[in-house]
């Protein structure tokens, strides 16, 4: 396909019967990153009609799959790009936002990036998608958004006060505040806080803690861990989409206006934990972890996740168990040959 003024599209239909215009259409923002890859796929598997915008700033090759069907459609482009993210809106039925500087080293290390895709261009793409008429819009937001609870033997969850300590906690929740005030006929924004991602992607990531570990540990590199006591919860990369799937299929008054953590009540871990299953697997490399405790972090919370559960019938299907043994026989392998690559980590 020749390439457009707004970002350049992709798509291959020659050949192919295209899917009803009576399907539903969704555009993933940043779909082919850690999580939006196997989002793409997911839903592409549920009949849906997709179409991605990425800058593909960290590569494409998660989406290569997904070229050749007529069901998909990858535009290049930036969401800073108004006439871009306009483009991409045309004719979608909902939205899924996962695209942004992701993380706290991330967006300390480029604030003024931060702010112009993750609060900038958000409010944009909002605004645009309310102009044409899109019904469902579900923004990634992140549990990080708690920062440190109250009390360290207990739980957060959506009544809970949120405190971010970071730029990017506070972007997120900014957004969310913006997202909740809009107010058209028709227009279910959904908020969806999620837990600390782990698991296999097609695009792999190891700037984060329960796969960082496990890259550590399964290559014989030694691992320090800082603040081996405090709290975060964790959840799949496939049960992230499943997430965002239930959010986009539910009864728009299950979802509008609302905010919903997205992980397992069973799956928030100290990171001494952590390291322990980890070494469960490979216990040839005890000697290779070192703990440096802390006796404060800003972060720490453990979450409950008891909402989607009761409102959507959202699970967690894998574990962090999973997760760790997806990476250790990935890496062992040599499906991934070098860990240790730039390409997978966002900083």
């Amino acid at each position: 396909m020749a390439a457009k003024a707004g970002g350049e599209r992709v798509g291959y239909r020659k050949g192919y019967t295209v899917m009803s215009q009576a399907s539903q259409k969704v555009l993933v923002t940043g779909g082919a990153g850690y999580i939006g890859s196997v989002l793409v796929g997911t839903l592409l598997t549920g009949g849906y009609q997709v179409r991605t915008i990425d800058n593909l700033s960290f590569g494409g090759e998660s989406l290569l799959p997904h070229l050749g069907n007529p069901h998909f459609e990858l535009v290049k482009g930036d969401i800073t790009d108004s006439e871009a993210v306009r483009g991409a809106l045309e004719g979608m039925d909902a939205v899924v936002h996962l695209a942004a500087v992701v993380g706290d080293p991330a967006c300390a290390k480029q604030p003024e990036l931060a702010v112009r895709v993750n609060k900038d261009a958000s409010e944009l793409l909002c605004q645009a998608a309310v102009e044409k008429r899109v019904k469902r819009f579900i923004f990634a937001s992140t549990c990080s958004n708690y920062g440190k609870m109250p009390d360290h033997n207990g739980y957060v969850d959506e009544t809970s006060l949120l405190r971010p300590v970071s730029l990017y906690a506070e972007l997120k929740v900014g957004f969310e505040n913006f997202l909740m005030a809009v107010r058209r006929e028709g227009f279910s924004p959904v908020c969806l806080r999620f837990a600390t991602a782990h698991g296999m992607s097609p695009r792999p990531r190891f700037d984060l803690t329960v796969n960082e570990f496990t890259r550590d540990l399964v290559t014989g590199r030694k691992l320090e861990v800082y603040g081996e006591q405090f709290w975060r919860p964790y959840c799949h990369t496939v049960d992230l989409s499943r997430a965002c799937l239930m959010a986009l299929e539910a009864e728009a008054d299950r979802v509008a206006h609302r905010a919903f953590n997205v992980g397992d009540t069973g799956e928030n871990y100290q990171k001494k934990t952590l390291v322990e299953m980890i070494l469960a697997e490979l216990p040839r490399v005890r000697n290779n972890v070192n703990y440096i405790h802390r006796e404060e972090d800003p972060r720490d919370y453990r979450v409950n996740f008891h909402k989607i559960e009761s409102a959507l019938g959202f699970k967690s299907t894998r574990k962090v168990i999973d997760g760790i043994r997806e990476y250790i026989f990935a890496i062992a392998s040599g499906v991934i040959a070098d860990p240790h690559d730039r390409r997978y980590s966002n900083l």
